[in-house]
């Protein structure tokens, strides 16, 4: 069924180059489809705060989060802020994303499908490290969240959760984390570590490697912005692009906040959006935490890469075109420096970096991972949200299991596009 088949990949992220990767190992003929250079600082895959948090099963949206929402308006520094001028544009989703999160059990329906999806996934990316030659930038020592006290992690509905879908964690004591963190801060006194997770040590050049490995392999890149789909009846003809058509078989659409215009090309209007996200990054920090960790209170994950400390989290609702706010970034460096008393507070400005990018973001905290409704031809691979770097090893093998039409390793309805539509 593969022999001579060209399947065209828009998007040459985590997603696409490990679709790429999986596709080949079907026998496909690939073509990479990205205006940009894979992993490249334009890349959300570039920017993410480099966990692979195969527990991040909880969405954005939980109960009550619609009390909050006129201080998100209110307050354009929170960890959660929406600007006034966009608000008319993200309404639609935004309701969408309320109701998704309005009970425990939608939640929780969501909590299940993510961990059929990120289950195993440092292990996964493991493999495919070794495969493409950059097996020391992906580790599998667990991560640890710190709260300021054990209230704050009782009362956390998405604990509960992850508890009821199969995670498993060590709790730790203030003096437990002590001897584990001495350098972070006294005020936080409760942890726990999830030991199946794992870190990427420099996402970007993780990324830029696979891409490597799939052209070595056999992949062509082609450096252009897809523009639309072509069809013929329900037949897939060719990928339109900038610089003109790409003739194919089969196309998957794997370009992250970018793949609005291409579902809708094929009569597919999806509720995507962008939550825009910041990180700082400390070149050569005198101290920091010893394993990768998340403060419940700050909303940000703090991780040793092999560019420097890095501090990523917070989510903004404000469009694909929006000049950044970098105070938002700023913030973060603040909660780093507040979370690590020790850290110099006269580091020079030239060794802290600050980065901007889109998450794409379905409503409901679950990407899109199947069929386009014209076309058994088009796949669509998008709309992590916070859980593209982890969640990019189990799509690509899905991805090349419906391009192949076989029957994908775990139940795609959570995941079906068709629930928007």
């Amino acid at each position: 069924m593969s022999q001579g088949r060209h399947i065209a990949i828009i998007g040459a992220g985590a997603v696409g180059v490990i679709s790429a990767i999986e596709a080949l190992r079907e026998g496909y003929r690939v073509t990479l489809i990205d205006p940009g250079e894979p992993g490249g600082e334009q890349a959300a895959s570039y920017g993410n705060a480099g966990w692979l948090s195969s527990h991040s099963v909880i969405p954005p949206a939980e109960p009550g989060i619609w009390k909050k929402v006129p201080g998100y308006l209110m307050d354009p520094l929170g960890p959660l802020a929406i600007r006034w001028s966009y608000l008319p544009k993200a309404l639609p989703w935004l309701i969408k994303y309320l109701l998704s999160g309005w009970t425990e059990v939608r939640v929780e329906k969501t909590a299940v499908a993510l961990r059929d999806l990120l289950k195993d996934a440092p292990l996964l990316h493991r493999k495919l490290a070794e495969e493409a030659g950059v097996s020391e930038l992906i580790e599998r020592n667990g991560v640890m969240h710190v709260f300021p006290s054990r209230a704050n992690f009782d009362g956390d509905l998405g604990w509960r959760i992850r508890k009821r879908v199969g995670v498993e964690w060590l709790e730790l004591s203030a003096d437990e984390m002590r001897q584990r963190e001495p350098d972070l801060h006294p005020r936080y006194t409760f942890g726990v570590v999830v030991e199946e997770a794992g870190r990427c040590r420099d996402p970007g050049a993780y990324v830029a490697a696979l891409a490597n490995h799939a052209l070595a392999s056999g992949a062509k890149l082609v450096r252009a912005r897809a523009t639309g789909l072509k069809l013929n009846g329900s037949k897939l003809v060719a990928v339109l692009t900038e610089t003109g058509e790409i003739a194919c078989d089969a196309a998957v659409v794997a370009a992250g906040a970018r793949s609005k215009l291409l579902t809708a090309s094929v009569g597919d209007p999806l509720p995507l959006e962008t939550e825009r996200g910041y990180h700082v990054m400390i070149e050569h920090p005198e101290v920091g935490p010893r394993s990768s960790m998340m403060a419940s209170d700050a909303k940000m994950v703090v991780n040793w890469t092999n560019k420097g400390l890095r501090a990523a989290g917070t989510v903004e609702i404000a469009g694909l075109d929006a000049e950044p706010n970098w105070k938002r970034a700023e913030i973060l460096r603040d909660h780093l420096f507040s979370m690590f008393p020790k850290l110099p507070k006269d580091i020079p400005a030239s060794r802290i970096k600050m980065w901007f990018g889109h998450r794409p973001s379905m409503p409901d905290g679950r990407p899109c991972i199947g069929y386009a409704r014209a076309s058994r031809d088009v796949v669509y691979a998008f709309g992590h949200g916070h859980v593209g770097l982890v969640g990019s090893a189990r799509t690509g093998r899905l991805v090349a299991q419906l391009v192949s039409g076989k029957t994908p390793e775990i139940p795609l309805e959570p995941f079906a596009p068709t629930r928007f539509l």
